[in-house]
């Protein structure tokens, strides 16, 4: 039957726990990760790679959460037709000496930054979410057209009219998917001084019948489940927010934001 095995990990204002069984026969019990799939256990390529990009959505959500808060500026930055560029090479090239001048000022900022192209208009554009660096000094160095939006996150983000707080999820699902092949490499670019998650030793489950989705593991002091979810790699996930002190009440004609969808 194997060993019921229950890890933690901890990222912005969010708990994730995930609870699965390690197979009889696993020496190292503590080393088995259930994200850790072989290639051989997948029907064909496609489900291989859609694992992959599903395993990856995962570890930049967690990521995401790790290193932003309200204190950090969402911006989306355009390019002007004097500057305009048509291919991703020399996107590139832009966003490498826009991320240096703004890191030879603010050294110890962390910055996620990805690249598009608008659905209507085709035309490459950036989003940029960052930490630690001024807002006027931000508008100051995008010297190549427009920044279209520049605000700080939300400290209550309402999902279908819930307040999940500092859950933001769905920004950071709507930026993974800005990605498309054209572009190459990775989806996103991030600084090397971005923080990783906490993860917690996995514990072996000492409770009797073990958790399920009736019965799922006690939240941290101060967090709230919210979410529960099988996944079809083998495991339980168990997601709990810790919610601001204060919650607002949702004002009337607030509408959630396309990116604020959790799918």
């Amino acid at each position: 039957m194997g060993k019921q095995m229950k890890k933690r990990i901890f990222y912005g204002t969010i708990c994730e726990q995930q609870v699965y069984t390690v197979p009889d026969g696993i020496r190292k019990i503590e080393l088995y990760d259930p994200e850790k799939e072989k290639k051989s256990r997948f029907e064909n390529e496609e489900a291989y790679s859609k694992f992959k990009k599903e395993i990856s959505r995962r570890n930049h959500n967690r990521l995401f959460h790790a290193n932003f808060s309200p204190t950090s500026y969402y911006s989306t930055h355009t390019f002007d037709d004097e500057y305009e560029v048509h291919d991703f090479e020399d996107a590139k090239k832009i966003r490498k000496s826009f991320i240096r001048s703004l890191k030879r000022a603010y050294p110890d900022a962390v910055i996620f930054l990805y690249m598009g192209r608008g659905k209507t208009t085709n035309r490459i554009h950036f989003h940029m979410v960052s930490e630690g660096i001024p807002e006027d000094f931000i508008i100051s160095k995008w010297k190549y057209g427009r920044i279209r939006h520049i605000a700080h996150l939300r400290e209550h983000c309402w999902y279908e009219g819930v307040d999940r707080g500092q859950d933001y999820t769905g920004l950071a699902n709507y930026l993974f998917d800005h990605w498309i092949e054209e572009i190459g490499g990775h989806r996103w670019f991030q600084t090397k001084n971005a923080k990783k998650p906490e993860v917690e030793e996995p514990a072996e489950v000492n409770i009797h019948g073990g958790y399920s989705a009736k019965r799922p593991p006690k939240a941290p002091k101060g967090y709230t489940l919210v979410e529960i979810e099988a996944t079809t790699y083998g495991y339980w996930c168990f997601k709990y927010i810790a919610m601001p002190q204060k919650k607002p009440r949702r004002q009337r004609g607030e509408k959630d934001r396309p990116e604020d969808r959790l799918d």
